[in-house]
């Protein structure tokens, strides 16, 4: 070899020490920084003419593996979908307080329960009844406190679900520039590691905010798309499109836009939409977990606090309508039933109108035997028939969808009772609690029962109403929606046919139960999915009920939010009605009794029995009650312990990146003595190099 080969083999391992020195250098002040990946210098054999000539020192390269790179992607998305979902029910779990607690829900449904029973000793003691209606008032504002506070996490889901739109926005923006940057830098065979790190670190920050799949290209660009397929990234910059993000507050609604997808330009500016949507829960990360709470999670639990105050309303008022107090009241009005006179009446069984004076003695009494009336009778028949009955004692009117009974006598009261034997039944209410006529829960917005209607029955809604009904599947995505648009003279079967045959029919059907709730069965595979009523127009015979208000698909509808006790009983406690009507005697007899308490034994009774709540079971309002408090606490529990695995899993797959890709000192430093040994052996070679030199120079001298 001759002299000069040996001094460039020297030299070229005197620059591949330099250099490599250098990377040490640079992963030494780096240790300890997130995101950074170790350098090492790319060496290669020197080889001229079929002759090794040395070393080529080309361009640092990041050691970096992107197999466990794309493992802490993944796990980043299951941990932001974790953590948000995990605090939020947290907070959900605080607003019910503790278990047991005295002001827990169940707690304050056996409060009801013990005062009931303890008015049955008491002899109509307005204190004890005072208390009883006391924990009813107590019981109804704590549902609708809840709902309120439900409501109020689901504002801030949706503040949040904006602010995680804003910073995937940004972060697909800075990808995109990183993305050029690296890509320039691969073409030109330089080092692109200070902005690779970067897009690294900002990778794992998106993919925390929703799943993604990264896909390396061979000029050194990444693709980005959701883990389901909407693609965010590749050639072109995509934004998220949410026309709520920029409205600055949150607020809980019954359904919200897409999140659309649209190409954008490099500063973020959006243009055409691409056809692809975020939709669901399904996107993973802490916005899926975000629209999972805001379209599932806490609407359910809302909808079964509205079962819960249907089968609490329900069960007290077939208590209430039953009793009377002494003296009895001068008149009833009931609620609007969203009936009209000449809709089927619909009642089975027997009930007994009757006129009492203030001592109790039964003025005049008609017994109705709805059975007798006929099948084809209608409200203004049964009204008729009262007024018939009894003879001018009182007076029966039903204008505008309410029934009102009046005594005619001065210091007469009215009272309504079910027969012993065949009670009178539509929807399984008797007439007086069907029509609200002595409840004592009350609320403007429902009927509080069941309608009872049949196929047969009129829907009274008009060409040009409608109804948006949305279906969604277990994890909250929308599988679809239906506009309900009725006609004008059409029935519930036609309403229900229209249903089963749109689109909403493909995946389950619909049908009247035998309480004439209008009933959604999902086809196999689709269990846990759910039916929202988004916007309603209609309006059955101007009476003010909705199709969502009579259909009883979702509680939310329950009429819990303007429910109350009745004024009169709220204000006055002895109206509170214990009492209970002696049908049996003759008209001139003592029919209601002073002291007479067999209400308070059928409060609780009624209280301890099941109740029919349709989709929701046949169980007792407190079991239900229990249930639903235990489930949220078991989902609140399963959440944080996802969250425990989750945040083990990330840390699991950012050790093990890091451990291959991170600075390691001690191996810095062992790597350091190599290359300065490495630099000593070459510039010894050069000094050997040299003075062979001078010596062949003194030779020719």
């Amino acid at each position: 070899m001759a002299l000069n080969d040996i001094l460039g083999t020297a030299a070229s391992g005197l620059a591949a020490a330099q250099a490599g020195l250098k990377a040490v250098s640079n992963n030494i002040a780096n240790v300890g920084v997130t995101g950074y990946a170790r350098e090492r210098v790319n060496l290669t054999t020197s080889v001229m003419s079929g002759n090794v000539t040395g070393v080529s020192v080309g361009e640092f390269e990041r050691v970096a593996d992107r197999f466990l790179e794309a493992t802490v992607y993944r796990r980043a998305g299951d941990y932001g979908k974790a953590e948000v979902t995990s605090g939020y029910l947290d907070r959900l779990q605080s607003l019910l307080g503790e278990p047991g607690a005295k002001s827990g829900l169940p707690a304050r449904l056996d409060a009801i329960n013990a005062s009931a029973i303890a008015m049955t000793g008491s002899q109509s003691s307005t204190q004890t009844s005072a208390v009883f209606i006391g924990n009813v008032s107590d019981a109804i504002s704590s549902m609708q406190q809840l709902t309120k506070d439900v409501q109020g996490l689901r504002s801030d889901v949706e503040s949040e679900v904006g602010y995680s739109v804003d910073k995937i926005n940004t972060l697909l923006r800075r990808i995109y520039d990183l993305n050029g940057t690296v890509s320039q830098a691969t073409g030109l065979g330089r080092n692109a590691s200070g902005a690779a790190d970067q897009r690294m670190s900002a990778i794992e920050e998106l993919s925390g905010m929703l799943s993604v799949n990264v896909r390396d290209q061979p000029d050194g660009r990444v693709i980005i798309e959701t883990t389901s397929g909407q693609m965010l990234l590749d050639s072109r910059l995509r934004q998220l499109d949410y026309p709520n993000k920029d409205s600055g507050v949150g607020n809980a609604l019954a359904t919200y836009p897409d999140i659309s997808i649209r190409f954008s330009d490099k500063n973020g500016n959006q243009g055409a939409l691409t056809g692809e949507k975020l939709e669901s829960a399904a996107v993973g990360g802490k916005l899926g977990g975000l629209l999972d709470l805001r379209d599932r999670t806490l609407p359910s639990f809302s909808e079964q606090l509205g079962v819960t105050f249907s089968g609490l309303s329900e069960a007290l008022n077939a208590v209430s309508n039953e009793g009377t107090t002494m003296p009895p009241p001068a008149s009833l009005t009931g609620r609007q039933s969203g009936l009209t006179g000449t809709d089927r009446l619909g009642f089975t069984g027997k009930a007994t109108f009757s006129v009492a004076s203030a001592s109790g003695t039964l003025v005049a009494k008609t017994e109705i035997d709805f059975d007798a009336l006929g099948a084809g009778a209608t409200v203004n028949d049964m009204v008729a028939a009262i007024n018939a009955g009894l003879g001018g004692a009182a007076t029966a009117n039903f204008t505008n969808g309410v029934l009102s009974f009046t005594a005619a006598g001065a210091g007469n009261g009215v009272a309504i009772s079910q027969s012993s034997t065949t009670p009178s039944s539509r929807a399984g209410v008797g007439v007086s609690q069907y029509f609200g006529m002595n409840d004592l829960i009350r609320s403007d917005s429902s009927t509080l029962v069941p309608t009872g209607f049949t196929a047969a029955d009129p829907h009274g809604f008009t060409t040009g109403q409608t109804a948006q009904v949305i279906l969604r599947d277990s994890s909250g995505l929308a599988l679809t929606s239906y506009t309900l648009q009725p006609t004008t003279g059409g029935t519930m079967g036609d309403v229900i046919t229209q249903l089963n045959g749109s689109n909403l029919g493909k995946f389950g059907s619909f049908s009247l139960d035998s309480r004439g709730r209008v009933r959604f069965d999902p086809a196999s595979g689709l269990s846990g999915a759910s039916l929202t009523i988004a916007s309603d127009s209609t309006d059955r015979f101007g009476s003010g009920r909705s199709f969502s208000s009579l259909s009883g698909l979702s509680g939310i509808n329950s009429g819990l939010d303007v429910a109350q006790v009745r004024n009169d009983i709220a204000s006055t406690p002895s109206k509170l009605p214990l009492a209970r009507v002696d049908t049996s005697v003759a008209v001139g007899s003592k029919a209601i009794g002073a002291g007479d308490t067999r209400g308070a034994t059928a409060f609780a009774d009624k209280l301890a029995s099941t109740l029919d709540l349709g989709k929701d079971g046949v169980i007792t309002v407190g079991r239900f009650s229990t249930a639903l408090l235990g489930r949220a606490g078991l989902e609140a529990s399963q959440a944080q312990n996802r969250f425990d695995d989750a945040d083990a899993r990330k840390s699991d797959a950012v050790n093990r990146r890091d451990s291959y890709s991170g600075v390691n000192i001690d191996e810095e430093l062992s790597q350091m003595v190599v290359l300065q040994n490495s630099y000593s052996a070459a510039a010894r070679v050069m000094s050997t190099a040299t003075q062979m030199y001078d010596t062949l120079l003194q030779m020719v001298r």
